[in-house]
């Protein structure tokens, strides 16, 4: 068996948060919206149908855990949640807290502005909150 190894490109745009009991936690390094991205542990998914249905579960609860922590961690007036896979084909779940005043609203997020990096203490604080909130829940 193979072991489970982070796609580059989520390694690339993630900074990590915890790591659960399935899936590792990674924030999104883009402060145009709070992004959570998880990521189940297991090598070689692609679909939510390649995890068993226990593991599906598990990780029902682990997204939902998140978009808590999440909204509880930074301003939103909704969450979006999202497993879509078409440019990184590895298994993972976005998990977006959304401001009716974004530059994306009511679209989806993707390619509606570019990119613009965490300042670091910003970027930091809001690891330090998601993570608190997912190791106490």
């Amino acid at each position: 068996m193979t072991s489970f190894s982070l796609d580059p490109r989520i390694e690339a745009d993630t900074v990590p948060v915890v790591d659960l009991g399935l899936s590792t936690v990674r924030l999104m390094n883009d402060s145009n919206y709070p992004w959570l991205v998880l990521v189940p542990r297991r090598p070689g998914l692609v679909e939510l149908l390649d995890l068993s249905p226990v593991e599906r579960a598990v990780l029902i609860e682990e997204v939902a855990a998140a978009g808590e922590a999440l909204r509880n961690s930074a301003p939103c007036h909704k969450l979006n949640v999202a497993a879509l896979g078409n440019m990184v084909p590895q298994l993972h779940v976005h998990v977006i807290a959304r401001l009716r005043t974004d530059a994306a609203w009511p679209g989806p997020v993707w390619g509606v502005v570019p990119a613009a990096p965490w300042p670091e203490g910003a970027r930091d604080a809001l690891v330090t909150a998601v993570r608190g909130r997912l190791r106490r829940g």
